[in-house]
C-alpha cells in the first residue's frame, strides 16, 4: 500500500468550500462596474493623454513622435500660454479666499437656531445644481450693459454701472462674482463641520467671558480647520478648471482679460485640433495643481488641528 494516499473530499465539504470562494468574490463583483469605469474612463484616458503629449497628434492626419517639443514650445514660443496662466492665477487669487469666506459665512448664518433655516439652506444650495451654461446665461442678462438688472439697481443709487463683460477691468471681476454664486456644496460641508463642534466649548468660553469674536478665532476656526483644508484644496482645483462661465459670457475677451488656462487648453484641442499639444497643457496644469496642493498640505501642520491635539511652543502634541 502506498505511503501517499490521496485524500478524498466529501461532496458536502466541496460545496461549502465553493460557496466560501464565491462569497469572498461577491464584494469584488459589486465594485467591478466601478473598476471597469475607472480604467476605461479615468486612468485609461489619463495615461493616454500623457503618451500623446509627446506626439504631434492632429485629430485628422499623420501622427509624429516629437519628444518634448510640445513642452518646449509651450514655454518658449507660445505667448498665449503665459497670458492664460497669468489670468488664471489672478482669478485664483481672488476666487479662492472669497469663496471660502462667503461659504463659511453662509454656513455660520444657517447654523443659527432660527425659523425657516431649512428653506434658506435649499435656496442657497439651488444655484450649485444649475447647469453651468444656464447659470452663465442668467449672468449674461444680469451683466448686460444695456438692459442688465445689476446696472439698473446701481442706477437707482445714482451710480452708472460699467459695461461689465466688455471692460478689461471689470470682466475678470464679473467672472469671479458669477463663480461665487454656485458654492452650495462648500457651504453644506462647512455647515456639517460646524454641527460637529461641541456646544460645551462655547458654553465654557462664555462662562470665562469670551465674546463672539474670541470664540470664532479660538474655537470655531481651530475646530473647523480640517474642513477648511479640504475646501481650500477643492477650491484651488476648481479655480484652475474654470471654463464654462468665461466661454459663454466673454469667450476669453475683452483683450484676453478672461482667457483662462482651461480655455487655452480647450481651444488647442478642439479649435486648432492639436491634441498632443493640449495634452501637454493639461499635464502642466496637473503639475501646478499638484504643487499647490503639496504646499497646502505641507503648511497644514501649522494651522490644521485635529481632535486630541493641542499646540505647545509652536508644535502640535497629542493631548493626554
Amino acid at each position: 500500500m502506498s505511503t501517499h494516499e490521496t485524500a478524498i473530499i466529501p461532496p458536502q465539504a466541496a460545496k461549502r468550500r465553493s460557496k466560501i470562494k464565491w462569497g469572498r468574490a461577491t464584494p469584488y463583483l459589486f465594485i467591478l462596474p466601478w473598476i471597469i469605469g475607472l480604467f476605461a474612463f479615468t486612468l485609461g484616458p489619463l495615461l493616454f493623454s500623457l503618451v500623446i503629449s509627446f506626439f504631434d497628434w492632429p485629430v485628422v492626419g499623420q501622427v509624429e513622435f516629437i519628444g518634448f517639443r510640445n513642452y518646449s514650445e509651450m514655454f518658449t514660443e507660445d505667448p498665449m500660454f503665459w497670458t492664460s496662466l497669468g489670468v488664471t492665477l489672478k482669478f485664483a487669487a481672488l476666487f479662492v479666499p472669497l469663496n471660502i469666506i462667503i461659504a463659511l459665512g453662509l454656513a455660520m448664518l444657517l447654523n443659527q437656531n432660527v425659523k425657516g433655516k431649512a428653506i434658506f439652506r435649499t435656496i442657497f444650495y439651488l444655484p450649485s445644481v444649475i447647469s453651468g451654461v444656464a447659470l452663465a446665461m442668467i449672468w449674461a442678462w444680469v451683466y448686460s450693459g444695456e438692459y442688465g438688472i445689476l446696472n439698473y439697481f446701481l442706477s437707482l443709487l445714482g451710480i452708472t454701472g460699467p459695461d461689465w463683460l466688455n471692460d478689461t477691468t471689470w470682466a475678470p471681476v464679473a467672472i469671479v462674482i458669477a463663480s461665487l454664486w454656485g458654492q452650495g456644496t462648500m457651504m453644506l460641508i462647512f455647515l456639517a463641520g460646524l454641527k460637529n463642534i461641541p456646544k460645551e466649548l462655547y458654553e465654557a468660553s462664555s462662562i470665562d467671558g469670551a465674546g463672539r469674536g474670541r470664540q470664532f478665532f479660538s474655537i470655531t476656526l481651530p475646530m473647523l480647520s480640517p474642513t477648511v483644508l479640504f475646501n481650500l484644496i477643492t477650491t484651488i482645483i476648481a479655480a484652475f478648471q474654470q471654463l464654462t462661465l468665461a466661454l459663454v459670457l466673454t469667450g476669453g475677451g475683452p483683450m484676453r482679460s478672461t482667457y483662462f488656462y482651461a480655455m487655452y487648453m480647450y481651444e488647442n484641442a478642439f479649435k486648432y485640433s492639436k491634441m498632443g499639444y493640449a495634452s501637454a497643457n493639461a499635464w502642466f496644469m496637473f503639475l501646478i495643481v499638484l504643487a499647490l496642493t503639496m504646499i497646502v498640505f505641507k503648511s497644514s501642520s501649522m494651522w490644521v488641528y485635529y481632535e486630541g491635539e493641542m499646540k505647545q511652543n509652536g508644535n502640535k502634541k497629542k493631548a493626554k
